[in-house]
């Protein structure tokens, strides 16, 4: 058996996956996000632990015997999140997440240092680590002088779980201390945060072994101790893994809290100007290309908030069959946005609302809105040089026919939607538990699943989809110039 383990924002994900690839059974911890100002986004560290210690113990209780039989583990988590301790381990404040604004002051003048750009091939996005610990500095002296090491979120869990500060190099590339192109930390990036390579994890592969299990977790969980755990990867490269998408120009689309357009490369094909991520992938010699959307299904939840009724019954209302854009445009900016304007301090909005713009009109206008999003990653995607003729779906909102069929309409490119089954992060934590464990080809196990149904474009709403996204792209602009 092989355990992945990913640590997302909404809770901690324990999957059980077998030699032969097949989903055993799984145990889930529930997490809350602490927004005490506007802009700000923390965790407590110490719920990662509990969380994870509670899905472990439903899987303990619900497959035992199989947990007993688990030979390699991997790591996935949300990506960038400050995780500072001190020298004692100690955690010296609430991590600072991905989806935390507050530092886009300091991410501005890193960025406009060109080291930055040149040695990381990424725009200093106020969500990356570096801009934050610049924060810490400017704002909490105190906690900065006393940090001793940074780690991802993940990378605290393999702390807890092996009692070493190790890294790899998937998600350390979304720091912004990462040289992604050597695949190695940068002295130079670091010293201009006034940081040094003591105070960062080890690197490693994704497919690397990175730590043992401690004996005292292995007893409490009827495992063996010392299994190897994996490097693993960044939320959106394990996702990739257990998607399959780790060839060159294979590409998914997930819809999930964030919305990301991912496209995996066989090189190092940076363009920071176009606001796309350039990362290193979680195989070696592998790199990925990402456009990041800040909220995607967190969209459709906050208006589900609003309403007072179920995402799953918003979408309902809308039926399976496409209808064309009513003409009611909303702008998915609800805590700013990555790609392509990299702003942190746009804001969302609907406009063209009337009388008739009901609770079906505004859904329609909410998916469509995100759905133009991805396609101003698709634009920019193409921009840094990569053309995908094809996407797979993943995520919670990847359950809405219609979502889909607005995606592909507006991407003008088949959405293929996988067979039944689990290929999330946890799944390819797993694959890089097994692939650590055991030495094996990982392109040999990181294959795509089988396709259940794919979505082409309506060619009939094409035209009317089209002007709805010139609508789209003018409202950023026009919005912007009355929230500076």
């Amino acid at each position: 058996m092989y355990l992945g383990l990913d640590l997302g924002t909404s809770g901690v994900k324990a999957l059980l996956m077998d030699a032969g690839q097949t989903i055993v059974g799984s145990g889930h911890g529930s997490l809350e996000v602490s927004r005490p100002h506007p802009g700000w986004s923390e965790q407590n560290p110490d719920d990662w632990i509990r969380a994870c210690e509670e899905a472990i113990a439903e899987l303990k209780a619900s497959h035992p015997k199989q947990l007993a039989a688990v030979k390699g583990i991997g790591l996935s988590g949300q990506m960038h999140g400050a995780t500072l301790l001190d020298a004692g381990a100690k955690v010296l404040r609430p991590c600072i997440l991905w989806n935390d604004t507050r530092s886009h002051v300091e991410a501005a003048a890193l960025d406009a240092d060109p080291r930055f750009r040149k040695l990381t091939g990424n725009i200093v996005f106020p969500g990356f680590t570096a801009p934050k610990l610049a924060w810490v500095k400017n704002n909490e002296p105190g906690v900065f002088a006393k940090v001793a090491k940074v780690l991802l979120p993940k990378d605290f869990l393999r702390l807890w779980l092996t009692g070493e500060h190790i890294s790899e190099m998937s998600d350390s590339a979304g720091t912004s201390w990462l040289d992604v192109g050597k695949r190695r930390w940068s002295a130079e990036l670091l010293a201009a945060t006034s940081l040094d390579e003591d105070k960062m994890p080890s690197l490693v592969e994704g497919t690397a072994k990175a730590g043992a299990l401690r004996g005292e977790l292995a007893s409490k969980w009827g495992m063996q101790a010392g299994i190897p755990i994996a490097g693993g990867a960044g939320d959106n490269a394990a996702s990739a893994c257990g998607m399959g998408t780790v060839g060159e120009g294979h590409a998914f689309v997930s819809l999930g809290t964030s919305g990301v357009l991912f496209a995996a490369n066989a090189a190092y094909l940076p363009n920071p100007a176009s606001a796309v991520h350039t990362f290193c992938h979680a195989l070696p010699n592998t790199w990925h290309q990402m456009g990041v959307i800040l909220s995607a299904t967190d969209s459709l939840n906050w208006l589900s908030e609003i309403s007072g009724k179920g995402a799953g019954d918003l979408t309902a209302e809308l039926g399976e069959t496409l209808k064309a854009p009513s003409g009611v445009t909303f702008l998915p900016y609800l805590s700013g946005e990555r790609t392509p304007h990299n702003d942190s301090a746009i804001r969302g909005s609907f406009t063209g609302l009337a009388h008739e713009s009901s609770r079906a009109v505004l859904t329609q206008a909410v998916l469509e809105g995100v759905a133009f999003a991805f396609r101003d990653s698709l634009e920019a995607l193409a921009k840094a040089g990569t053309t995908l003729t094809r996407v797979t779906a993943i995520g919670g909102g990847s359950r809405s026919r219609y979502w889909l069929k607005a995606i592909a309409t507006a991407l003008g490119l088949p959405v293929d939607i996988p067979a039944d089954g689990d290929f999330g992060a946890a799944f390819g934590a797993a694959r890089l538990g097994l692939i650590a464990a055991t030495g094996a080809d990982p392109l040999a196990v990181c294959t795509a699943p089988d396709t259940d149904a794919s979505i082409e474009p309506d060619a009939a709403l094409g035209g009317a989809y089209a002007e709805a996204y010139q609508r789209y792209r003018a409202l950023y602009p026009a919005i912007r110039a009355v929230t500076a």
